[in-house]
């Protein structure tokens, strides 16, 4: 039995590439988002023999502190949005400002609404990567930018 539109809809995963990042509320377009990790270091405890009464020490494992998120935003060089936004963002780490930004990744759905989003909270530059050159290439030139943030939140639209 065929499957209507809707229930294709709900039943089959949405594809990676219709996506929107938003830097602080304005929208930049970049080939590639990674890194978006929600993770914990873990904690063992163990329990002495007198304690739990059994023979040997219990080992228990448990979730601490979240780990800071390191993520990858890649795009094309755009002499608007690069230098503007990215170059300035991370320049003023220089002058001991550290400008933390939120920032959305946004899973659309075919008609361009966003379906799902990743919310990086408090993120902030830690490294901006220049194209590589090459004479014998006509490839776009691709800027890559990492940031730490302190964690990821999933949100439904």
């Amino acid at each position: 039995m065929a499957l209507t539109k809707d229930e294709i809809k709900i039943s089959y995963p949405l594809p990676v590439y219709n996506y929107k990042v938003e830097i602080a509320g304005v929208a930049i377009a970049f080939t590639e988002v990674s890194g978006l990790t929600i993770e914990y270091d873990t904690t063992t405890y163990i329990e002495s023999q007198t304690a739990s009464g059994i023979a040997g020490a219990r080992r228990l494992y448990m979730p601490a502190q979240p780990k800071p998120v390191n993520i990858t935003l890649k795009k094309g060089v755009v002499l608007t949005t690069s230098v503007a936004t990215l170059y300035k963002w991370i320049s003023a780490i220089t002058i001991n400002q550290v400008e933390k930004k939120d920032i959305y990744v946004r899973l659309c759905d075919e008609k361009g609404n966003a379906v799902i989003s990743w919310k990086v909270i408090n993120a902030f530059p830690t490294k901006l990567d220049a194209p590589s050159f090459d004479a014998k290439s006509n490839d776009a030139a691709i800027e890559s930018m990492s940031l730490m943030a302190d964690g990821v939140v999933i949100e439904e639209a």
